[in-house]
């Protein structure tokens, strides 16, 4: 049985200011995949006229961190996700929309077995971002950890 993770669209916007803030909407979402884009929009443009490099960290990052909340939802009252590191290469010149899929890099179920067994996992978020083409035009790793509550 699938794990509802409908919610997480709308939990974004609403805990995440940077995601209301540049108009990021999540277009598919499941635990372990989620799609997310940004309009073309001149307020987050770079001097050449495309999104700025930060706006496409930005959507990665966002991307990746919707993926996180939807795979482990239903620990969330256990472990808090956090971001450790991340690593971005601009592939090509962005120019209008862009897109991001974010897919995580290890299963769920083996990340909670680490947090179960008393060590504090690290998984990679892998993030594909893509013009209105569909061209590639960056590539980004996010490394995220559950820190145990206390």
């Amino acid at each position: 049985m699938s794990q509802d993770v409908s919610f997480v669209a709308d939990a974004m916007k609403q805990a995440v200011p940077y995601v209301k803030t540049t108009g990021i909407d999540f277009e598919e979402v499941s635990a372990s995949r989620v799609v997310a884009s940004l309009p073309d929009t001149p307020t987050l443009h770079n001097h050449i006229g495309g999104p700025h490099a930060a706006m496409m960290f930005g959507l990665g990052e966002s991307a990746s961190g919707a993926v996180v909340m939807a795979a482990f939802a239903a620990h969330l009252g256990k472990a808090t996700p956090l971001a450790v590191r991340a690593d971005i290469a601009y592939k090509k010149i962005a120019m209008g929309p862009m897109r991001a899929e974010a897919v995580l890099g290890r299963s769920a179920d083996e990340v909670l077995a680490e947090l179960e067994s008393g060590t504090r996992p690290e998984f990679p978020v892998t993030i594909t971002i893509t013009n209105a083409e569909g061209v590639t035009t960056g590539e980004m790793t996010v490394v995220w950890t559950l820190k145990p509550a206390r």
